[in-house]
């Protein structure tokens, strides 16, 4: 069994023991403070979804959004664009009920996340589009004709 906070065997009075021990005292303090306290508790509760993780691919014909999505639906999810500003969220609710002779058991929960994007210029934003299958979302952001790149051209001297 280890001791929390070091304690010294013999009776020292300079300052640098006090010090010692002072900074051992914080240390402890420190790492105290530090763990996740409560994960155990908070573990058997639906505390929401996390932001969701998100790939962004750069094509020469279009940027597409990648993000890892499963146990949704299609209706779950809200995609808007306002100016220059991509937004994708979904909320979901689910609840359930079970009723027996001496007790009634209820569970239900909440999650939802919100990522948004500030798309640049070169985005062609009336023909974005989007589609969701086995739990990724993809949202395809074309790019204008004058932004896509082009072959390089060979210019021959006369």
């Amino acid at each position: 069994m280890s001791n929390l906070i070091p304690t010294n065997s013999g009776v020292d009075n300079s300052k640098d023991s006090k010090l010692n021990t002072f900074t051992s005292l914080s240390s402890w303090m420190d790492d105290l403070f530090s763990r996740n306290l409560g994960n155990e508790f908070m573990s058997n509760f639906n505390t929401g979804m996390t932001l969701p993780a998100v790939n962004i691919k750069n094509s020469n014909d279009e940027f597409i959004v990648e993000m890892a999505v499963p146990g949704l639906k299609k209706s779950d999810f809200d995609i808007n664009l306002d100016e220059k500003v991509l937004t994708i969220s979904a909320e979901t609710q689910n609840q359930n009920e079970e009723e027996h002779q001496n007790f009634t058991r209820r569970e239900f929960g909440y999650s939802s996340f919100k990522r948004t994007f500030t798309l640049p210029e070169t985005v062609e934003t009336e023909k974005i589009n989007a589609k969701y299958h086995d739990g990724i979302l993809e949202v395809h952001l074309p790019k204008r004709e004058e932004a896509k790149k082009k072959p390089p051209k060979t210019i021959k001297i006369s």
